[in-house]
């Protein structure tokens, strides 16, 4: 009998709390971003707008209007930025929400979302 690959699709990966806590150095940027998630049976895109407070490499700190309706699995964005960013809810607590990344970015993405916030201010 053949073994099989394990289900690494956003949907089947899950995050203890607390595994990424501070692994990389976080960045104050206070940015906006909007977060991206797949609607049930692959039938299109939700979007909703978040603040994201803090990055690091590994993810990130957002501040949303609400959870209600918020996925465990997304995508974040940024306003004028090529990267879609796979995110693994890590905590709620109120409308801040903890996210750690599904692949670390690299030093020169991060790079660049930490400079173009200090381009914009």
């Amino acid at each position: 009998m053949a073994a099989t690959a394990p289900d690494m699709t956003p949907n089947s990966i899950h995050v203890q709390p607390g595994l990424e806590a501070r692994r990389w150095e976080r960045f104050a940027i206070n940015k906006p971003g909007a977060l991206l998630a797949i609607n049930p049976g692959l039938s299109g895109l939700t979007s909703r707008m978040c603040q994201v407070v803090d990055i690091s490499r590994g993810g990130a700190g957002l501040q949303v209007g609400t959870t209600i309706g918020l996925p465990d699995h997304y995508y974040l964005t940024f306003l004028g930025a090529e990267e879609r960013i796979g995110c693994a809810e890590v905590y709620r607590n109120g409308q801040r929400v903890g996210v750690r990344f599904i692949k670390p970015l690299s030093e020169n993405v991060l790079s660049e979302l930490i400079r173009n916030d200090f381009m914009t201010r």
